[in-house]
C-alpha cells in the first residue's frame, strides 16, 4: 500500500499548501484528492511534485504493509 504521509510533511517543511498546488503550480483538486485517500498517481504527477517542491520521490509517497519476499 502506497501512503502520502512524507508528502504532508515536507509541504509542512516548505510552507506549500494544497492551495498552493491547485492554484498556483496548476494540480487539478481531483488529484489533490486522489493524494488525501492515497490513490495511486502518474509519474508525471510525482515528477511534478518533486519540481514544485524540490525534493526526491522518497519525501512524497512511501511503501506500507506486506513486503515482497
Amino acid at each position: 500500500m502506497i501512503s502520502y504521509k512524507p508528502l504532508w510533511q515536507t509541504m509542512k517543511k516548505r510552507g506549500v499548501t494544497t492551495y498552493t498546488l491547485i492554484y498556483k503550480n496548476g494540480f487539478s483538486a481531483y488529484t489533490i484528492t486522489s493524494l488525501k485517500r492515497n490513490k495511486s498517481i502518474t509519474m508525471n504527477t510525482l515528477e511534478r511534485l518533486c519540481t514544485v517542491l524540490k525534493c526526491t520521490p522518497n519525501e512524497i509517497i512511501e511503501f506500507t504493509g506486506d513486503k515482497a519476499p
